[in-house]
């Protein structure tokens, strides 16, 4: 008897562990300086914009038990500013595979002259065009632009960051990205087409917030590209793109 209640009990936690679930929180790195000499860095308003965030998370009393972010200064910087906002003092994993995509490398393979910094709205809205027909051409795989892995590959790095997630985390996990990983991600999940996982890509707005439920046998979209910490009041004149 001893020994069926306890092959019971264990049955019963094992069931328990193959249902626990916890919450993925995908943020795009803060506004970074399009247009300047050195994007890989987060401008004035993109501090504020990370700050802000983890002073809203602090706010509603969230609390993370993982941080990840890729390598780029952009990521490290967002996720120092978020934890400062949250006052709390993280360990983060970095994973090279959340990194993004070399835009310059890939607008080469469709201009292969220097683009001129993008000032005026058309400048932003032709930049935009091309980066569109150079992600399209990679991902189809009829361009290898310099430098930067085949598209497959730049998806495995992503996956396997999911899978880490799902085999090592639990609770709440914090992880800082790119527009570009961050759409990966939502196609991977969705299985979107390439033209989809390319919009989506292109609107993901700064320090946005995608959230995913996890299990350790898969990830489940819950809300995209949100902005609840600079939705009301001043914060609006906040919000950005680049």
């Amino acid at each position: 008897m001893q020994q069926t209640v306890a092959h019971a009990t264990g049955r019963r936690e094992g069931a328990f562990q193959n249902r626990r679930m916890g919450t993925l929180y995908l943020v795009r790195h803060a506004q970074a300086s399009f247009g300047s000499d050195d994007y890989d860095r987060l401008s004035p308003l993109g501090h504020r914009q990370a700050q802000r965030l983890g002073a809203y998370w602090r706010g509603q009393g969230l609390a993370f038990d993982t941080a990840i972010s890729g390598t780029l200064r952009r990521h490290r910087e967002t996720l120092q500013g978020i934890a400062q906002g949250l006052q709390w003092q993280p360990a983060p994993l970095e994973l090279p595979g959340l990194n993004e995509y070399d835009s310059d490398a890939l607008l080469a393979t469709v201009h292969p002259e220097p683009l001129p910094p993008a000032l005026t709205p058309e400048d932003y809205r032709y930049h935009f065009r091309l980066l569109r027909e150079a992600l399209a051409q990679w991902m189809a795989g009829r361009a290898q632009p310099a430098g930067m892995p085949a598209y497959p590959d730049f998806v495995a790095g992503i996956v396997a960051a999911l899978d880490h997630v799902r085999a090592r985390c639990s609770g709440n996990v914090l992880m800082v990205s790119s527009g570009g990983p961050i759409a990966t991600v939502i196609a991977q999940v969705l299985r979107t087409p390439p033209e989809t996982t390319i919009e989506l890509n292109l609107r993901i707005r700064n320090s946005a917030v995608t959230e995913f439920a996890f299990t350790p046998k898969r990830h489940m979209l819950l809300t995209f590209n949100t902005l609840p910490h600079l939705d009301a009041g001043e914060f609006r004149q906040w919000q950005t793109y680049a």
